[in-house]
């Protein structure tokens, strides 16, 4: 499954760089994130308990930040389990702007496997895009709070 978008940031590309990269900011803005907790150099393990279609699970996801260019971009490789299933996938940012305007382009492609791949890939998509573009929200949220 791929997903992308472009979001637009009040704050300047080094500020949002860091915001996405900074695990107390994604446990904000990620649904249900129960915990990030560091496991190496650019490296997290996030506790979530996901709502989608219908499931309620616990999985463990294990996140890498590679190729960090600061600010320009970074890529993100995750790798989940969870009861119904498995997910693996990498999401690839970049960050464009001047002053205090951001753009973040962010392309994802994810796979993922068991029972919550047969909820039905029209469904999967748009609910996948609805928490990528809410997660994207709420970050926004955090950066032009804080500035």
């Amino acid at each position: 499954m791929k997903l992308s978008g472009t979001y637009l940031f009040c704050a300047s590309p080094a500020r949002v760089h860091a915001a996405l990269t900074d695990p107390a900011v994604l446990q904000g803005a990620i649904d249900d994130c129960e915990a990030m907790v560091p496991a190496g150099e650019n490296r997290y393990d996030a506790h979530l308990r996901i709502r989608f279609a219908g499931m309620k699970v616990r999985c463990a996801v294990k996140l890498r930040f590679e190729d960090c260019r600061p600010p320009a971009s970074f890529t993100l490789s995750l790798e989940g389990r969870g009861a119904p299933g498995s997910v693996q996938g990498k999401a690839q940012l970049q960050f464009t702007g001047t002053g205090r305007k951001t753009e973040v382009w962010c392309e994802v492609d994810v796979q993922v496997e068991g029972l919550i791949a047969a909820v039905g890939p029209r469904l999967m998509q748009s609910a996948a895009q609805r928490m990528m573009d809410e997660f994207f929200r709420k970050v926004g949220e955090q950066v032009s709070s804080a500035a």
